[in-house]
C-alpha cells in the first residue's frame, strides 16, 4: 500500500485578508505543512492542487493574483506536481488519476480546503476511484454557511462534512494520527 498526498487548494485567497478567508485557515496549514514534511522526508508521492477559477463570476482564485497561489506554508519545491483544477473535484478534467497511477499510490492522505466544497468532492471521487483515503481534519479548514435564512458556523459545517466522510469515505483523523499511520508506510 503505497500513499500519496494530495494537499487541495491551500492557497492565499483562504487566509487572513484574502479574497475568501477561511475560519483557522492558519492552523490547518501548519498541519497540513507537518505531513507534507514527513512526506518529503519519507519521498512519498505529494500532490499540490491549485484551483484556477475560469468562471466568469468567480470572486477568488482570480489568474495572475497573489490569491491563486499557493501559501509559502506548503509550497512546492522544484519537482513536486502542481494539478491544475477548476471545479471542486479535484480528479475532474485534470491529470491527477494519471499522476497517482504513475507514483503507483494506492492509500491517499487530504487535507487542505474547503471542508464542505474541495476536500469532500476529491475524497468522494477518489474513493469512486478506488483508493483507500484518510482527511486530516485537522489540516482542513472552511467558513460559516446559511441555509434558510439560518447561519451554520464553520465549526459545524466542518463537522458535518468530516462525519459524511468518516460514514463511508474515508477515514477522518487528526494529523498526529496521520502521521503515526504513515510512519507504517
Amino acid at each position: 500500500m503505497k500513499p500519496g498526498l494530495i494537499l487541495v487548494d491551500i492557497q492565499n485567497d483562504y487566509f487572513e485578508k484574502g479574497s475568501m478567508e477561511l475560519v483557522r485557515m492558519d492552523r490547518a496549514a501548519e498541519n497540513a505543512k507537518t505531513i507534507l514534511t514527513a512526506f518529503r522526508k519519507a519521498k512519498l508521492p505529494l500532490f499540490h492542487i491549485q484551483h484556477k477559477a475560469i468562471q466568469p463570476s468567480a470572486t477568488f482564485f482570480l489568474p495572475d493574483t497573489p490569491g491563486v497561489e499557493i501559501h509559502e506554508s506548503v509550497r512546492p519545491l522544484p519537482g513536486e506536481t502542481v494539478v491544475v483544477k477548476h471545479f471542486p473535484n479535484s480528479f475532474r478534467e485534470t491529470g491527477l488519476l494519471d499522476h497517482l497511477n504513475k507514483a503507483e499510490v494506492e492509500d491517499v492522505v487530504i487535507c487542505g480546503a474547503m471542508s464542505h466544497m474541495c476536500i469532500d468532492a476529491t475524497t468522494r471521487a477518489a474513493f469512486d476511484l478506488g483508493f483507500h483515503c484518510l482527511v486530516a481534519e485537522d489540516a482542513c479548514a472552511t467558513r460559516a454557511l446559511s441555509h434558510n435564512g439560518q447561519i451554520i458556523e464553520a465549526e459545524n459545517v466542518h463537522g458535518a462534512f468530516m462525519a459524511a466522510l468518516s460514514s463511508a469515505y474515508a477515514g477522518v483523523i487528526s494529523s498526529k494520527e496521520c502521521l503515526k499511520q504513515a510512519a507504517l508506510w
